[in-house]
């Protein structure tokens, strides 16, 4: 086919890299001078200006996610999360504290989702709640004031060793503190 076309610039575009390299090759034989040979991979861009053709940058390229009516928005963390949610499920621990002592007014409240079956495990999140009421009932004790952020980082610290521990699961955990 290149003898009958003799083609004034080869540009291989099908294949497996090794294979576009062979290409060039078999063009080469065939007597196109080597600078008509423009070996390229996805995203680069060719020009020919009438006197040369080359390759003139890169853009960028791959798979572009669609999620609901967002073209683009879903990033590697996005898909990570979605991932470890689809593995381990999520624990949401919710509880109401009084700003001034810190001292738990209602709660803490766990629900599961993707988890456990909640009706079947439920000294495990009664287990769960009671690392969450210590964990408040520590921080009540410290610093005046609490530091709440860290408090909840503390608390989603023990709640993964206490289910790593006891399922071998490692679900994400979502601790809400609601400072009333």
């Amino acid at each position: 086919m290149l003898g009958i076309t003799r083609p004034r610039y080869f540009i291989p575009i099908h294949g497996e890299y090794r294979h576009l390299v062979k290409h060039i090759q078999l063009a080469a034989s065939t007597g196109i001078p080597r600078d008509h040979l423009l070996l390229i991979e996805n995203g680069d861009v060719v020009e020919f200006n009438g006197v040369v053709g080359q390759i003139t940058e890169r853009v960028k390229v791959g798979r572009i996610f669609v999620d609901g009516k967002g073209v683009g928005d879903v990033g590697t963390h996005v898909l990570r999360d979605r991932r470890h949610l689809s593995k381990d499920g999520l624990v949401v621990a919710v509880v109401a504290v009084d700003k001034v002592s810190g001292h738990i007014i209602t709660g803490p409240d766990m629900t599961s989702r993707g988890f456990i079956f909640e009706e079947t495990k439920t000294h495990i999140l009664d287990d769960a709640k009671d690392i969450f009421r210590q964990a408040i009932g520590n921080a009540a004790l410290g610093a005046d004031p609490v530091d709440w952020d860290q408090v909840k980082n503390e608390v989603q610290r023990q709640l993964k060793r206490f289910f790593n521990q006891v399922l071998e699961r490692r679900p994400i955990i979502l601790p809400i503190i609601i400072e009333l």
